[in-house]
């Protein structure tokens, strides 16, 4: 392959890699634009996952053998078996520089110059290859992983100019993995809150109008809880704000446990000194169970007051539920309910009944109801001066 043809495989990689979604999917148009720039017959992208000292496949292309899946669920190495990848010992023959590319075949490193001990020698033998070339992909100074490109045997082996090569791909792949993951964290930071690392105002949103839109085609049950923190004002005006932050990390892990409880649930800060909780799945009875027990864990944190928890399930009889607006103006309701009863157990839509005697409509969606006339749509806050 000339300079130009491998000039213009080298941008066609990276507008692959710029084009693709996810990690894996960045993954994928690595090693496939690697494997055509190599003219290769298989090529994979694999990460070093420190923690547990192995190498893993993230992405596998070309013609497969085996057990080899394009998107392999757990195929991975010990990083022992090939230490050079960890170490990253194999530079170049002046000892200076960016680790560089090498190429083994199925009889050995190739001129002898490969790096000791390795064992993709068996490897390529094992799988019916005849040579490959291996080149670091370095993040920030450390090994990340590794691209990998083989040939079928007969075929010529990898030369000195294509490990070259591949050490310059490396380094392209190694930019448009690390612009993948500077999205992730943006994507990541633009759904969470920071104070306490759970879900925000937004990504609850997002995940509520999904869940509604699965209650319509099929009658999933989705469940919003919401929990105002009692007392918090009086924490930050006698003890100082890092007081009432404290509270607030302690009570979002309170939360956060509890939800783990239900499968499906996403839990959020939605702002100040309100959290919310959406189960998508579970049934109300469900729901509630934890919502007792958030009550009764919270009631234990010091220092505050507890919680006041409104609960509004599509399970109970609360009526449609056509949009994301009206599931969190029934459960707002439910939560102003509990606070101005102060009641250390949630209070939940659909099971309050009337104040009075001679109605029949469940005091929350009464309340709730009201609120939708008397207010615009789009304030938390909305209910809060209404008399119930």
């Amino acid at each position: 392959m000339g300079d130009d043809a491998r000039l213009r495989a080298v941008v066609a990689l990276a507008q692959a890699m710029a084009a693709a979604p996810a990690l894996r999917d960045v993954a994928r148009a690595a090693a496939e634009g690697a494997r055509v720039a190599m003219d290769g017959s298989f090529a994979a992208v694999s990460v070093w996952e420190r923690e547990r000292g192995r190498l893993r496949v993230l992405a596998n292309v070309g013609k497969l053998r085996g057990d080899e899946e394009e998107f392999p669920e757990d195929e991975s190495y010990p990083v022992h078996d090939f230490p050079e990848i960890a170490g990253l010992p194999y530079r170049r023959r002046s000892g200076e520089g960016e680790p560089c590319a090498w190429v083994e075949s199925a009889d050995g490193p190739w001129d002898g110059a490969g790096p000791p001990g390795t064992r993709r020698a068996a490897v390529l033998r094992r799988r019916g290859r005849g040579c490959c070339v291996v080149a670091p992909i370095v993040l920030h100074g450390r090994a990340w992983g590794e691209l990998y490109v083989a040939r079928e045997p007969g075929r010529p082996v990898f030369d000195r100019a294509d490990a070259d090569f591949a050490t310059v791909l490396a380094s392209v792949v190694a930019a448009g993995i690390a612009q993948t993951e500077r999205l992730e964290e943006v994507r990541r930071l633009a759904f969470t809150d920071p104070l306490t690392g759970l879900a925000n105002r937004r990504a609850v949103d997002v995940r509520l109008d999904e869940a509604l839109e699965r209650h319509r085609a099929d009658g999933t049950v989705v469940s919003l809880l919401v929990c105002d923190v009692n007392g918090l004002k009086a924490v930050n005006d006698e003890l100082g704000h890092e007081a009432g932050d404290r509270l607030l990390e302690r009570f979002a892990s309170v939360l956060s446990l509890c939800g783990a409880m239900l499968p499906e649930t996403l839990v959020a800060r939605l702002g100040g000194d309100e959290f919310c909780l959406l189960a998508v799945g579970p049934s109300a009875d469900e729901v509630v169970r934890v919502a007792d027990e958030v009550c009764r864990r919270a009631a234990e944190l010091e220092p505050g007051e507890g919680v006041a928890c409104g609960l509004a399930s599509t399970g109970d009889p609360i009526g449609p539920v056509r949009s994301a607006r009206r599931l969190f103006r029934l459960a707002d309701a439910a939560q102003y309910r509990a606070k101005a009863a102060r009641t250390a157990k949630p209070v939940v839509a659909g099971r309050e009944g009337a104040r009075e005697t001679e109605e029949t409509e469940d005091a929350v969606i009464r309340l709730a109801d009201a609120a939708e006339t008397a207010r615009p749509a789009g304030d938390r806050r909305r209910i809060r001066g209404l008399d119930v």
